[in-house]
């Protein structure tokens, strides 16, 4: 049986239980499972590669000692062993543990639920998911396989899309932002962990040290405020091999500015925040007066531009409304043009996001340390045939080659131009520069088209002239007639 099936059928399962209340609930209850199955797999290797290792669990809630056993506990049991032990012990560990491994579990644990009220539903969740075996090589890779589709259920859900990067975007970002091996990676907004993952892959595939692993579990850094996209990180990053990942439940923007101290400043900042959200009242007051607004956007592009060493690259996904906008948008935009060279635009087409959002998207790419003097745009075409993205024709890495082909050799194209510093100012700072070459092709059709609709006027004014004619005729026909 497929992974994807097996998750398919959990899900049956969780839909005859009273206590869970619609796909979002049914994918939280499947997260906090699969963490602690994964993390269970994990300490099986811990166990073989340290000696006297203690797991920061204690034995009886160790998976394997309550879940793994298929005839194990069961029916109420089994309800009031996860509502009062379970859950109990493992929120406490936020606060009670001793070791990094401890505190992480705390993390992940201190905004979970278990929504099920049925143990005998939950016991036949649990033995369908022992069925996948995340210490075998094939089946870890497979849990590419159950994210994606948990990531797919969420969008469903109605919910979930501002999680979610089509993993064509992240991957194309981190293959122009190029992460080296010992830079600070940090993704200010990561939800899911795909930017960080991605991260991992690049530097994994450029680099085979010894010490890869040591130096990926010190830089690889991401805060997330929701605690279901949190708790998918955490376990994603486990998955690709970091031991207690780096990544924090809690809301970036709600640290003020200035209490940032140098040395905390990183190397690479990649990041997909939420389009159009607005934040709690208070968090526009840890920005500077001039920036201040509650549009999520703006505020992430203010951080990420503060955040950045001297040198460092930034890569962030917008709205056409960033890039058009006006009032404290025009500041920010001219702060990020002061501090950073934004080097390159790539304008996505609609459809990117779909079903989250049908809006267009822009990836920008920057380095701060040196102003901003000319912007390079590049639009991405559709593939052959398309009219728009979907879910069953998303967006995929592959073609992205044209832009990876002219990155480094920029000429204009049809698709690729570029606008200086100078015309942006006089443009008041508005990024949302159109396709030059794409607009000479629709002037042509626009020409067309009037001239189309003048030689139709013209015909018009004719019949109208030949019949006014027969009109006149007709009457001055009747006229003599009746004057005999």
């Amino acid at each position: 049986m497929s992974i994807s099936t097996t998750i398919k059928t959990i899900q049956d399962i969780m839909r005859k239980d009273a206590g869970v209340d619609g796909d979002a609930q049914r994918i939280n209850q499947l997260v906090w499972m699969i963490f602690l199955k994964v993390f269970d797999a994990r300490e099986e290797e811990y166990e073989l590669l340290e000696d006297n290792y203690k797991s920061p669990i204690p034995e009886g809630l160790r998976w394997r000692n309550w879940a793994a056993d298929s005839e194990g506990i069961t029916g109420d049991g089994l309800l009031d062993f996860v509502d009062n032990a379970l859950f109990k012990t493992l929120k406490e560990l936020r606060t009670t543990a001793t070791d990094a491994r401890g505190q992480m579990i705390g993390k992940v644990f201190e905004d979970a639920y278990n929504y099920m009220k049925n143990g005998t539903l939950i016991r036949q969740v649990i033995n369908k998911l022992n069925e996948v075996d995340f210490n075998k090589k094939d089946q870890k890779k497979q849990f590419s396989e159950i994210y994606e589709k948990i990531l797919k259920d969420l969008q469903s859900a109605g919910n979930a899309g501002e999680y979610y990067t089509p993993r064509a975007v992240t991957k194309f970002i981190v293959d122009r932002i190029k992460p080296q091996l010992g830079e600070i990676v940090f993704d200010p907004a990561c939800g899911t962990g795909g930017f960080l993952t991605a991260a991992i892959d690049y530097i994994r595939q450029h680099f085979q040290s010894a010490d890869v692993p040591e130096i990926l579990q010190r830089t690889i850094r991401g805060t997330e405020k929701k605690p279901l996209p949190f708790n998918l990180c955490v376990t994603n990053l486990i998955l690709h091999g970091i031991d207690v990942p780096s990544a924090e439940h809690d809301n970036t923007l709600a640290r003020p500015l200035r209490d940032y101290s140098p040395h905390e400043r990183v190397d690479v900042i990649i990041t997909n925040p939420p389009f159009g959200g607005m934040e709690e009242d208070g968090i526009e007051d840890n920005f500077p007066a001039t920036f201040r607004t509650r549009e999520t956007a703006d505020l992430f592009l203010v951080l990420i531009a503060h955040l950045l060493k001297e040198g460092g690259r930034g890569a962030i996904v917008l709205p056409d409304g960033t890039l058009f906008g006006e009032g404290v948008k025009t500041r920010i935009k001219e702060k990020l043009l002061q501090d950073c060279n934004l080097h390159t635009i790539v304008r996505l087409p609609n459809g990117v996001f779909n079903p989250y959002t049908g809006i267009k998207t822009n990836l920008l790419f920057f380095t701060k340390g040196e102003p901003t003097e000319t912007i390079w745009y590049y639009e991405h075409p559709y593939p052959a045939g398309y009219k728009s993205y979907s879910k069953t024709k998303p967006i995929r890495f592959e073609e992205f080659a044209l832009e990876q082909e002219w990155w480094d050799n920029r000429e204009e194209n049809e698709f690729a131009w570029q606008v200086s510093i100078a015309d942006l100012k006089a443009n008041n700072y508005n990024l949302d520069i159109k396709n030059p070459h794409k607009v000479d092709v629709e002037h042509a059709d626009l020409n067309e088209m009037l001239a189309e609709h003048q030689k139709l006027m013209a015909e018009l004014g004719e019949v109208r002239s030949k019949l006014k004619f027969e009109l006149m005729e007709a009457l001055n026909h009747q006229v003599d007639k009746t004057i005999e």
